[in-house]
């Protein structure tokens, strides 16, 4: 278990100690989960009551921070509390141990090229024509296909399958249960009601510095590729399409669908479960809220919201009547009776 002192971290962020030089800290906590060897942070005043109640042994604090009564804990002052967590996350990450050797139990084909410094995990399957690139992290139970190429620094968590002819960038991370290649859902109807597979012939491609969470699925091409630019971020249990092409540097939240031969543009942003529908473009810098679903194309820096999606400040204000919506209705049929009654009179 690392553990690291006040003093340390004080150098190390270029911060102020207030309180106990050598307090130490092993872990990192919220404010109020805080205990006993972990270090925490308030980077919220709305947060600040918690610092006083707080376990913790550690709490980072920007400069400007004042208390106003008496701390059981030591503060270390720094000029950017958020951006100073980050380093330290990152430090400690970059400080556990990496996994090495290649495990007896995993399988490698002849054929299969594997880098120099790779860590290869029990009951790992990598096959004929693959190529991994040095400093790789493979854990256990995960199959590369034919074919396969991984870049150098990437990491594939347990139960990832990556389907052969495949590519994976360098510096990449892909988490655990993750399918890479599976075929894209085409299938052609028959006039007895039955179906005729399409056969799937491309691949995916994943460009460098990806992270893809659990248990996300990226089908590859009917013909072509299926590409992920560098600098995507996809979260857990998200469908990828065939030939769906997603840009540089976009991000996307858990259960988002993006149906085949779909284009998300580079630096956009979609929140949790948005639908695109097939054959949709979207163009960069693109904003679109939780559960909207998208059929047509949007243009550059549009924001959308809803289902079917509209753009932002039309969906704020139809929302704001959603509300009055029961209470609209009854007045509309009261007006038609007060109508009716008038015609009658």
């Amino acid at each position: 278990m690392m553990e690291f002192t006040a003093e340390m971290i004080a150098g190390f962020l270029e911060g102020e100690i207030v309180g106990n030089p050598q307090a130490k800290v092993h872990t990192v906590s919220s404010i109020e989960e805080g205990r006993e060897g972990s270090l925490s942070y308030l980077t919220n005043p709305k947060y600040e009551p918690f610092i006083y109640t707080t376990g913790a042994s550690i709490v980072l604090v920007d400069k400007t921070f004042t208390p106003s009564e008496e701390l059981h804990t030591t503060l270390i002052k720094v000029e950017n509390a958020a951006m100073c967590v980050l380093k330290l996350l990152e430090m400690y990450n970059a400080a556990k141990p990496r996994r090495k050797g290649i495990s007896e139990r995993s399988s490698i084909s002849k054929e299969a090229e594997v880098g120099e410094d790779c860590y290869v995990g029990e009951f790992t399957v990598i096959e004929r024509g693959a190529k991994v690139g040095k400093n790789c992290q493979i854990y256990p139970q995960v199959y590369l296909g034919q074919g396969v190429t991984v870049g150098e620094n990437t990491t594939i968590y347990p139960g990832v399958k990556i389907y052969e002819g495949c590519h994976v960038g360098n510096n990449c991370i892909l988490h655990a249960g993750m399918v890479i290649g599976a075929d894209g859902f085409g299938f052609m109807p028959k006039p007895d009601g039955t179906f005729d597979k399409i056969p799937q012939l491309g691949n995916v491609i994943i460009e460098d510095n990806v992270e893809i969470g659990a248990n996300t699925c990226i089908d590859r091409a009917k013909t072509d590729s299926t590409i992920i630019r560098h600098g995507v971020k996809l979260d857990n249990l998200i469908q990828i399409g065939h030939n769906v092409q997603i840009g540089a540097n976009t991000v996307s939240s858990a259960q988002t669908g993006i149906a085949g031969t779909s284009k998300v543009g580079a630096n956009c942003f979609l929140a949790g479960q948005v639908g695109i529908a097939d054959h949709v473009t979207i163009g960069d810098r693109v904003k679109i809220g939780s559960k909207s679903g998208i059929d047509k194309n949007v243009p550059d820096d549009e924001i959308r919201f809803g289902y079917p999606a509209l753009a932002g400040i039309k969906y704020h204000r139809a929302a704001a009547v959603f509300k009055d919506l029961p209470d609209m209705a009854r007045e509309i049929r009261a007006l038609r009776k007060e109508i009716e009654d008038l015609k009658n009179k």
